[in-house]
């Protein structure tokens, strides 16, 4: 029998689900040929959107999963995913291979890791407790 999840979340699927389809889209967008261009005027902007995406992925699972081994597993599968994705870009001939940006996807994985260090990792707990 398998541990217990903790927290746990009655909604746990729908999160699951979320966060997996968020997994999806930032491997999509890494190896579309066509990429999503924003121009905020800001100077590396496409290192703040690396960062930003992998932020949001690990900020996301460290919701549903509090217990420190885990949730570092989920960290280093987010960082070897940020790598393999600027190795698969620098295979296409759209998109390039940066060492740039494999750091700022761990650089967001870090970022979300250590959100998940505060309260703000309870927000999908709270949500569900204002629900049930």
């Amino acid at each position: 029998m398998f541990p217990r999840a903790i927290p746990d979340l009655r909604l746990r699927f729908l999160w699951m689900a979320i966060g997996y389809g968020l997994v999806l889209t930032v491997v999509y967008m890494s190896i579309s040929d066509d990429p999503v261009h924003i121009n905020m005027g800001l100077k590396y902007q496409d290192k703040f959107f690396h960062a930003l995406a992998y932020f949001s992925l690990m900020a996301w699972f460290a919701q549903i999963y509090h217990d420190r081994f885990r949730r570092n597993m989920i960290a280093l599968v987010f960082v070897f995913m940020g790598v393999a994705m600027e190795y698969i870009q620098g295979l296409g001939p759209v998109r390039m291979f940066e060492y740039a940006d494999m750091f700022a996807n761990t650089f967001g994985v870090v970022l979300g890791l250590l959100l998940s260090l505060t309260p703000a990792r309870n927000v999908l707990v709270w949500i569900e407790a204002r629900l049930f």
